[in-house]
């Protein structure tokens, strides 16, 4: 009898679970009702930059819950930047495909741009309200042809338990971070901040220098569009901030032949960070979002593992600019294959649900407004409203950027003074 009764009460809880189950999936998705035929059978491939992509390889097994004959995969494109263009007008063109506000303004992607579709058409039904609006760029026709899956920004990671293993609190403003830098090296800390320095490409003088120059046109929001063209009077909005770089390296908050042993922006500084004896390494948010998983990858933090977070760098007496940026964006290709299935897969990924789902899987930040971050962005939630910029919305393009990343490189390597740097704005190459 006992054996009868424990059959029986594992079967109801096999039961139970199944309707939790269920019921929880029907409550995710309680937003998204189908609007095409179940039993289509088609194919839809997404092509972008990632090696893999395991965040949108959940959202194909949710969306075949709905359409289970529809085939979705993903497929990464080598050298991406100069061949999409060329995939795009091939045989085997992809439906959806990574696009970056980089492109924007630049006429190498023009065949690009011309296979998007509008994804602000009505007629599509997208739910773009759920995304943040600074981040969704619109043309000169109101279209919007690139929208954000991830959005990402500038920062630093912090190591908060070294924080409290030294009697120190972690800086909110420009001069806290110069206090506690110092009190570090006293400490016996030769570089309290590190981060990537070999190369202008993702370096960490970019990220420390680019938030305040955005910070600065915000207030001059007419010299966007001259400092876009590159005209030579906008090179003093970069002054401060190349200022406050030189700073930070000559007062010994950044020693750079430390950070010269860095070998490149993404794994070889998560690795470092993790050895656990670095208060705060600077880097992007799109650096951030591979900590997870090489946690179990680092022996150091294996064996000494700490809590850790993410926040602006405090460059002002008010604290640190939340650059808030698109990172990887989706395009619709308006000629590929079984458009309308596509465009009703885009239909399900753009929602407050999937977005954040996307975004907690691959430790990126979320576009929505829901702005639920993982708890390494918890700092961000507290930045304050004015310190908030968008890129997109002030209207940077990468002209803009690329001329401040190549004078942020030659002034923190010392081959430019800060006046020469000014004078050069415009013919950075």
């Amino acid at each position: 009898m006992k054996r009868i009764i424990s059959i029986i009460l594992a079967a109801f809880m096999i039961l139970g679970l199944a309707a939790c189950s269920s019921g929880n999936r029907k409550k995710n998705n309680e937003s998204f009702v189908p609007k095409l035929d179940k039993s289509t059978a088609c194919k839809i491939n997404i092509a972008g930059t990632y090696d893999n992509f395991e965040a949108l390889e959940a959202e194909f097994d949710r969306f075949n819950e709905y359409y289970p004959n529809v085939e979705m995969s993903y497929t990464k494109i080598d050298d991406y930047n100069k061949l999409i263009g060329t995939v795009l007008n091939g045989n085997d063109a992809p439906n959806i495909f990574f696009s970056f506000s980089w492109m924007i303004g630049n006429s190498a992607y023009d065949e690009a741009f011309a296979h998007m579709e509008n994804l602000a058409d009505a007629a599509l039904g997208l739910d773009l309200d759920c995304i943040r609006p600074g981040l969704l760029n619109r043309d000169s026709q109101d279209r919007v042809l690139t929208v954000p899956i991830f959005s990402t920004s500038y920062g630093m990671l912090i190591n908060n338990d070294l924080f409290e293993k030294e009697g120190l609190k972690v800086p909110t403003t420009l001069q806290e971070l110069l206090d506690v830098c110092a009190s570090f090296r006293e400490k016996g800390y030769a570089s309290p901040m590190m981060g990537y320095s070999v190369k202008a490409s993702s370096c960490l003088m970019n990220t420390v220098v680019y938030p305040i120059c955005a910070g600065t046109l915000a207030e001059h929001p007419e010299m966007v569009v001259r400092a876009n063209q590159g005209d030579p009077e906008a090179g003093v909005y970069m002054r401060s901030a190349l200022e406050t770089l030189s700073q930070l390296i000559d007062k010994g908050c950044i020693n750079l032949d430390k950070c010269d042993e860095i070998g490149d922006n993404y794994t070889k500084v998560i690795l470092r960070f993790f050895e656990g004896d670095i208060p705060m390494m600077i880097c992007t948010g799109d650096t951030v979002s591979g900590t997870k998983k090489r946690e179990s990858q680092s022996e150091a933090f294996t064996a000494n593992p700490f809590t850790y977070t993410f926040a602006p760098i405090p460059v002002t007496d008010k604290g640190g600019y939340f650059l808030d940026s698109p990172s990887v964006q989706f395009s619709v290709n308006n000629s590929c294959d079984d458009l309308d299935m596509t465009n009703e897969f885009m239909r399900f990924l753009i929602s407050k649900t999937e977005l954040n789902q996307m975004a907690s899987v691959k430790r990126l930040i979320t576009p929505s407004k829901d702005l639920s971050f993982d708890k390494v962005y918890a700092p961000i939630g507290g930045v304050a409203p004015d310190l908030v910029i968008s890129p997109t919305a002030l209207g940077i393009e990468d002209t803009l950027a690329v001329q401040i990343r190549l004078a942020s490189y030659q002034v923190g390597r010392g081959t430019l003074t800060i006046d020469e740097a000014v004078e050069k704005y415009g013919s950075f190459k």
